[in-house]
């Protein structure tokens, strides 16, 4: 009988284990079918006339991955990063922080969005067997044959930003007009004082494999802790203060999170925001407005 009540209890925890396993995965399940899903079953309004039912081999790959990405294992070759032009060449006088090249995270998503690459072309294509050496670290293999670059198709247009990137918000530069690289005394925060312009947020840090990951805190989330609903900062080695918490699209974007967030306007939404935009609230988390 002990043997049997020790075995139920330890059932009943793997089970929990395995719900709470299921229910992890069902939240961040937010790929497939999503306009970021470019097989024939996903949403994208542009088709890449791929067959391929893959839906992670447009973006990742578990070998041959383009290592100068930051983001992990990149199956698609990097725009240059002198290839754009950027928010600075406006020379507006309310920006006052430090401009880097485009890159990081940022130049990944710009591999597709730059309304240039093709959205099917990527470095190992689906399918390897490791029979066939060619089949590993093919740059430019289109998956149907041709390159499809991304266009904005119809009134729910999806973000062709092209090379011109004047027109948007502010990518690869400092936080708040930059100023703080190394945190407080505690190496923990980035208060307003220490930034070069007041109207921001202050930035959490944090040290994850030796590496500083800064983040700006949602008010619905659990301050002090880096997640996903955050407005997540990135850190580049090719500017003038390494280390700085910079803004790039992954900071308002999460490109694994297909949920529409509805703005004020009826029947206006934008998808992959880290927040709802409710009374502006991706501007309001970092700005202080």
């Amino acid at each position: 009988m002990k043997t049997k009540h020790i075995y139920t209890k330890l059932l009943t925890r793997c089970m929990g284990t395995v719900v709470l396993a299921t229910m992890s995965i069902s939240s961040y399940a937010g790929v497939v079918g999503s306009r970021h899903d470019l097989t024939p079953s996903g949403l994208s309004q542009t088709s890449t006339g791929s067959p391929s039912t893959s839906v992670c081999v447009f973006c990742h790959t578990p070998h041959g991955s383009d290592v100068t990405a930051a983001v992990p294992l990149w199956n698609k070759v990097l725009p240059s990063a002198g290839g754009f032009t950027r928010y600075s060449t406006l020379n507006t006088a309310s920006l006052d922080g430090t401009e880097a090249p485009v890159g990081s995270v940022s130049l990944a998503c710009l591999s597709c969005h730059d309304g240039v690459s093709g959205m099917d072309v990527v470095i190992n294509a689906p399918g390897s067997t490791g029979d066939d050496p060619t089949l590993y670290d093919i740059a430019g293999i289109a998956l149907d044959g041709t390159a499809t670059p991304m266009v904005n198709v119809g009134t729910d247009k999806v973000p062709s930003l092209g090379t011109d990137l004047t027109d948007d918000h502010p990518i690869s530069i400092a936080y708040a007009g930059g100023g703080c690289v190394g945190g407080d005394a505690d190496g923990e925060t980035c208060t307003t004082a220490n930034f070069l312009d007041d109207d921001f947020k202050a930035a959490d840090k944090d040290t994850i494999n030796g590496n500083p990951v800064w983040w700006v805190d949602e008010s619905s989330g659990t301050n002090g802790t880096r997640e996903k609903t955050d407005m997540i900062l990135y850190t580049r080695t090719d500017n003038v203060a390494a280390g700085e918490p910079m803004v790039e699209c992954g900071s308002c974007h999460d490109p694994h999170n297909d949920t529409t967030f509805n703005n004020v306007a009826p029947n206006l939404s934008v998808a992959f925001l880290r927040v709802a935009n409710t009374s502006s609230a991706i501007c309001t988390t970092c700005h202080t407005k």
